[in-house]
């Protein structure tokens, strides 16, 4: 497809293969880098190959959610073909927040930094958690800040 780009911190980039692409990354920083890669299968397969990319200021998503890629036609989220949502926020100490799944769906969250409680359980950086049936989470920070990115499908 032509694209070229770099992502930097809090940056979201979606990319779906579609009937298929030629893909490589590269980190061309001086250091290690670190990111999450979330695959989410698309609700339907083939179509046109698609990538975007867009900033996603810690400032905006300071203490509430922000939805960073979406396939239900949220505005302002990059556009996925599939049933769910990519959100994320950052908290700071002491900081809570809460999240009310829809029955039936699959919730996957990590932590990029900090360390919170979920319902009361503790999550330290870099740690993943999957949930499923739980009418609503209720996160706490423990230290700041604390980036979350959750994924709410199906």
């Amino acid at each position: 497809m032509g694209n070229n780009g770099r992502t930097s911190a809090g940056d979201v980039q979606v990319m779906s293969a579609g009937s298929g692409v030629l893909h490589a990354e590269h980190n061309l920083e001086p250091g290690p880098t670190t990111l999450f890669q979330i695959w989410i299968e698309p609700d339907r397969l083939g179509g046109q190959p698609s990538w975007g990319a867009r900033e996603f200021p810690k400032s905006a998503r300071t203490g509430q959610w922000s939805i960073l890629a979406s396939g239900k036609g949220d505005p302002d989220a990059l556009a996925i073909r599939a049933d769910a949502r990519v959100i994320g926020a950052t908290l700071d100490e002491g900081q809570e927040l809460s999240y009310k799944p829809e029955p039936r769906r699959h919730i996957y969250f990590a932590l990029a930094v900090g360390a919170l409680a979920v319902n009361g359980r503790r999550v330290n950086a870099r740690d993943g958690v999957a949930i499923k049936d739980e009418p609503r989470l209720v996160f706490k920070a423990f230290e700041a800040p604390v980036e979350i990115v959750l994924t709410d499908t199906q």
